[in-house]
């Protein structure tokens, strides 16, 4: 039985911009890569930790105007940049240990998709930023 319960409004920057208000999906993963370090005679898997690759996955609302989402991330494609997922608003910029803070510094961006439209919806577009450091604050 579930002894507390959570309803996500989390806060997002991209690039030190906070585009809480134009993002309604977020995912961040937390990826250690497994090495196969079994052997010669071996008959079970055994894995050693490898690189990272951790990800933030953004679902958001697509707005051309000029401090919107495309004015944010169109020069970033192609670039390393700072992501910052917060699980609420108020903890990205005061953090603690029931609301961390996860900070994706040197992440990339590798595409951006420039028109996502459907009659009569609101226009709304995914975006992967990868690799990188992970941290995590909570004071």
């Amino acid at each position: 039985m579930a002894t507390s319960t959570y309803l996500p409004s989390p806060g997002v920057k991209i690039n030190n911009v906070d585009v809480s208000d134009q993002c309604q999906g977020a995912v961040i993963t937390q990826v250690q890569t497994a090495l196969n370090s079994s052997s010669f005679g071996s008959t079970d898997s055994f894995y050693v930790t490898g690189m990272t690759n951790h990800t933030i996955e953004l679902e958001m609302y697509m707005s051309y105007a000029a401090t919107e989402t495309y004015a944010t991330l169109a020069a970033l494609v192609g670039t390393q940049t700072t992501v910052i997922l917060a699980t609420t608003a108020t903890a990205l910029t005061t953090p603690s240990a029931t609301a961390p803070k996860f900070t994706l510094t040197n992440c990339y961006l590798e595409e951006l998709p420039l028109i996502n439209a459907t009659m009569g919806e609101l226009s709304v577009i995914s975006l992967t930023f990868q690799g990188g450091t992970l941290t995590t604050a909570t004071s």
